[in-house]
């Protein structure tokens, strides 16, 4: 089939209800240990309640993690690799890393491993990590780490030497879907070490502990293992098999806690959870004989020479039957061979020819990180609050601590995360991003998504959408509305069901930001943390230095951008609808008062031709926080064109419009610019920064000197190197000063850095603003481009170069060296790692090497939005 056709249909038929698509996928975290669910802490230190060490032999209460993982959409049966290089002291059953106390610039992970391949039914993936076959140092990580200041780099697993003269293994995980619940897997191992070497490889199966809690009707499943084959039974599930060839040795424990090795108590079973570690480790007597349990492995040990490689075949089904061998042979090569080559063809379709190899393989892998990047999370806040029947109750403090407005929160679901990793749990803001790009290759699912975090057991009663489980009440950007939008336009712009639904809950958190976040009543919003943590001289979720509010000129831009994305659906939905029209002349209004007020109450600075935060004093007296700053070129992505055609249909909009621009002359600079477009049509631009001011703001954003660098827009000018700001507030100094790299500010904590870094996701809407610009004033306005170089070009090839500085970070340059993988030898030259590609979650403000989270495929995966724009 060609154009992807068998990919697309089974899409259709996963959206439909026709088949279960996607109801196995790599919905298993990389990391459960040291989050929040897990987290019965008085005060909230999950890292330490829960660490690396535990993982092992703890069972997990709301959901599991391994490696290269998949499971069911409920998270019934497990599946992961495990593997031992028979030196490490314990099995390599997950990644390690370090918390944020334990490393110099925050989270991290020390391991490498990569996203290669899917598809957005899971019908074809593919996932790499290179094993070390020296024993893993974890010790010497965990003290160099902790010996390191924040001026320091980090050290890395490279680092330590662990990978010279090629000493590891490069392990491949296959995945093939036969049908919906029946996956083909392969297993391929490598020597690329200088001698022979022996790995054990042990694929496991293991069902979710949902029954050590003392909740009613949770019964215990069971699998039973014979030589190459592990059979699953569970109540709810049914029937499960691991098959695979007769070397592979049963091993069977209990997916249950180790409580003797832990704290010293009895425990429930002779077997526990680690058993399967302790026998192939040291040949502890801790697997069961009768070769039964709730957690089984086929244990392989391969000895390969220098060179040398093997591959380990198996299928994982459901099968009620449970009595034949499930087909290793024939059939499993045609599924796998099929399931790659519709691979190949689905993305042919989706990623344009004109896309150059490297751009392609960039694209492929960035839709790979999304797709693995979809996890199961299960998070029942009240019951976390209150404590499960069957263990101690939680501390009392628990109960005024984190979360403790968030009662009503009930998630089961597969959510699309950030980091599977370092965040392996939703972020709204992030998730919203995520969307767009999941969008141009399965937009059904990017809606479901959208629409998922506005119901009724996710959106606070208030209209708050929930942030992340750190803290469901902090204050991210409103762009849930910009990306329904996009969203809705990607899929053809026909689904006006799904619009009005997401517009609907909307309307209900738009209510929240005007009635929370706005103290005043002024239009003039405060927004707080905003997820830029260290763009300012002082932390914006915390209290005030000094009494007074902070009018934040990103939160004003993001509300007049809000008002617009719903001015946007209103007109949508009123052209099939015409009782919208109200909304829409609600949210035009709505716009205008706040980009009104951002210059009428002082955000906007005239001299300086930039936006500002500013404190409002008690007495009246406002301050300018006179930072150039990411803050300042947000309002630039408030603003969209209204076509005299889409007028002529809203007589009342037009009206309003009419009426306002004439009894409101301080509002003309935001309302009332109309031109001809390219095919003569009239249209009028809506947008917070006005004609007068967009040249002077541009001027500022595409100095080199400031905010462009050679790998897109810097979070913080590079003026404030020289010059760092300080304001004195309440008797102390509060200074931020440009840093191109990780933070040395231990303002807000952890990996918060934004004094510097490129950012993605602020990227992508700034050149979507300038194109908005460029669509309304076509080739007669022009920009000097870079400032400075006394060469002026259309805003249209503007946008187009900054999307060029952002893909040149994933593609070698004329050395042939990735500007993400910065300094590092390996990484840059070495042929078994030059081709694989991360997406860093933030990038080095002046050589755009990678930094922060590694798998932040999430939003970081617009570069793939990018190349298909750019590539078109």
């Amino acid at each position: 089939m060609r154009h992807g056709v068998a990919e697309r249909l089974r899409l259709a038929q996963a959206d439909s209800g026709e088949q279960p698509w996607r109801a196995w996928g790599p919905y298993l975290a990389e990391r459960a240990w040291g989050t929040v669910r897990e987290d019965y802490s008085e005060h909230g230190t999950a890292w330490d309640y829960f660490p690396h060490d535990h993982a092992r032999s703890r069972a997990y209460r709301w959901n599991d993690d391994g490696m290269a993982g998949i499971c069911d959409d409920r998270q019934t049966f497990c599946f992961a690799l495990a593997l031992w290089n028979g030196k490490d002291p314990i099995l390599k059953e997950r990644m390690f890393g370090l918390g944020g106390d334990g490393g110099n610039h925050g989270e991290d992970a020390k391991e490498y491993w990569w996203y290669q391949d899917s598809t957005p039914t899971h019908s074809w993936m593919r996932w790499r990590y290179h094993y070390p076959q020296e024993a893993f140092p974890y010790d010497q990580l965990v003290r160099v780490n902790g010996q390191r200041s924040r001026e320091e780099s980090e050290y890395e697993l490279a680092d330590t030497g662990i990978f010279d003269e090629d000493r590891y293994w490069a392990v491949t995980v296959d995945y093939a879907k036969a049908s919906p619940k029946d996956m083909c897997i392969a297993i391929h191992v490598a020597n690329r070490g200088p001698e022979p070497a022996t790995l054990h490889v042990l694929p496991t199966l293991w069902f979710r502990n949902t029954w050590s809690w003392g909740l009613p009707n949770r019964a215990v499943p069971s699998i039973v293992g014979r030589p190459g084959r592990l059979a699953g039974r569970h109540r709810t599930l049914g029937s499960i098999v691991l098959q695979g060839d007769d070397r592979g040795e049963p091993l069977l424990c209990d997916n249950e806690t180790n409580a003797q090795r832990l704290w010293g108590q009895p425990g429930t079973t002779m077997f526990p959870k680690d058993g399967i570690n302790d026998f192939v480790v040291s040949g502890a007597p801790t697997v069961n004989p009768a070769l039964t349990g709730t957690k089984g492995a086929l244990h392989y040990k391969l000895t390969l020479g220098p060179g040398e490689s093997r591959t380990i075949r198996l299928r994982l089904a459901a099968d009620d039957d449970q009595v034949g061998a499930l087909d290793l042979a024939d059939d499993w090569n045609e599924v796998m061979r099929a399931r790659l080559a519709e691979a190949d063809e689905f993305f042919d379709d989706v990623i344009p020819s004109a896309a150059s190899a490297e751009e392609r393989s960039v694209a492929r892998q960035g839709i790979a990180g999304l797709m693995w990047g979809k996890q199961f999370y299960h998070f029942d806040v009240k019951q976390w609050l209150t404590g499960d029947p069957g263990s101690a109750p939680p501390p009392p403090g628990r109960r005024y601590g984190r979360n403790n407005a968030w009662w009503h929160m009930n998630s089961f679901d597969v959510i699309s995360m950030p980091d599977p990793w370092e965040y392996p749990w939703y972020a709204a803001w992030d998730l919203a991003f995520h969307c767009v790009s999941i969008a141009r290759v399965d937009p059904g699912f990017a809606k479901a998504q959208l629409v998922l975090l506005l119901r009724e057991w996710y959106m606070h009663p208030n209209g708050q959408i929930p942030a992340y489980e750190w803290a469901f009440g902090d204050v991210n950007p409103p762009v849930h509305a910009w990306a329904a939008l996009r969203v809705f336009e990607i899929d053809g712009g026909r689904d006006f069901d799904f619009l009005a639904r997401v517009m609907h809950k909307l309307l209900m958190n738009f209510t929240w930001w005007v009635n929370r976040k706005d103290v005043g009543g002024n239009n003039v919003f405060e927004g707080g943390f905003l997820g830029l943590d260290n763009v300012g001289p002082f932390d914006r979720s915390a209290a005030l230095p000094v009494a007074g509010v902070l009018e934040q000129s990103d939160g004003t831009g993001w509300m007049a951008m809000y008002a617009l994305n719903l001015l946007d659906m209103a007109i949508r939905l009123a052209l099939h609808d015409r009782t919208y029209e109200d909304m829409a002349t609600k949210f035009f209004e709505h716009f205008a008062y706040i980009a009104e007020a951002a210059y009428r109450q002082g955000l906007w600075d005239e001299e300086d031709c930039f936006f500002y935060d500013q404190l409002r004093l008690p007495d009246g007296h406002k301050l300018p926080l006179k930072v150039r700053s990411i803050v300042g070129l947000l309002p630039l992505a408030a603003t969209t064109r209204l076509s005299k055609a889409t007028l002529d249909r809203l007589p009342e909009l037009s009206a309003r419009i009419r009426w306002l621009s004439a009894a409101q002359g301080e509002m003309a600079d935001v309302i009332s610019a109309r031109r001809l477009s390219a095919d003569g049509r009239q249209q009028r631009l809506l947008a917070m920064v006005g004609q007068d001011q967009l040249l002077r703001v541009l001027a500022r954003m595409l100095d080199p000197e400031e905010f462009l660098s050679s790998y897109g827009i810097r979070t913080l000018s590079r003026s404030h190197l020289e010059k760092p700001f300080t304001v004195s507030l309440g008797g102390s100094d509060f200074t931020v000063g440009y840093e191109p790299a990780e933070s040395t500010s231990g303002l807000f904590g952890g990996n918060s850095n934004w004094r510097g870094p490129i950012w993605m996701p602020v990227n992508y809407l700034l050149i979507e603003a300038v194109r908005e610009y460029a669509g309304f004033f076509g080739a007669d306005m022009k920009a000097e481009y870079p400032t400075g170089s006394q060469q002026k070009i259309p805003l249209a090839d503007i946008a187009d170069d900054i999307s060029r500085r952002l893909i040149a970070l994933f593609l070698p340059d004329e050395n042939g060296h990735r500007p993400i993988y910065g300094a590092s030898k390996l990484l840059q030259t070495h042929p078994d790692w030059k081709d694989l590609v991360v997406f860093p979650e933030y990038f080095h403000g002046d050589n755009g090497a990678g930094l922060g989270a590694w798998h932040q495929t999430g939003w970081t995966a617009l570069v793939v939005d990018l190349i298909l724009t750019l590539r078109r």
